[in-house]
C-alpha cells in the first residue's frame, strides 16, 4: 500500500514541476471503484486507492489555473494479472488492457482544467 502512494506521489512530483512551470497540464492518478467504495478481503488495495483520491483532491487545490488532477477509476475490471489472480471469475467479462485503452484514450484527451480536483470514471470497454 505504501508503496503505491509513494511511487504516485514521487511521480507527480517530478513530473508536475514543469506542469506547475508551465501552468498547464493535466495529471491522471489511476484510481478504483474500490478507492470510493470499501469491499471485504481487499482492505489493504481499497485503503492504498482511498490515498490515490485523497491526494489527488489535495493536489487539485494546490495547482495553478490552467492545470487539472483527477483520480480515475477505469470503469470496471480490466483483465491483468492482479484480476486473473484475485477475481478469476470476472476475467471471462473483463476487457483486454488493448479494448479499455481504445475506450479510455478518447476519454482522457478531453480531461481538462474544469475537472481538476473530480473522481471520474471512464466509461465502460465492450
Amino acid at each position: 500500500m505504501k508503496q503505491k502512494l509513494v511511487i504516485i506521489t514521487e511521480v507527480t512530483r517530478g513530473l508536475g514541476r514543469a506542469m506547475v512551470e508551465r501552468a498547464e497540464g493535466v495529471i491522471i492518478n489511476i484510481s478504483s471503484y474500490w478507492g470510493r467504495h470499501g469491499e471485504g478481503m481487499v482492505a489493504p488495495y481499497c485503503a492504498s486507492k482511498f490515498a490515490v483520491e485523497g491526494l489527488s483532491r489535495s493536489l487539485a487545490q494546490e495547482l495553478p489555473k490552467g492545470m487539472a488532477v483527477v483520480a480515475l477509476d477505469p470503469g470496471g475490471s480490466i483483465d491483468t494479472a492482479m484480476l486473473q489472480q484475485c477475481s478469476p471469475g470476472e476475467v471471462e467479462t473483463a476487457p483486454s488492457p488493448e479494448a479499455w485503452s481504445r475506450v479510455a484514450v478518447p476519454y482522457l484527451l478531453k480531461i481538462g482544467p474544469k475537472e481538476n480536483g473530480k473522481s471520474l470514471t471512464c466509461p465502460r470497454a465492450v
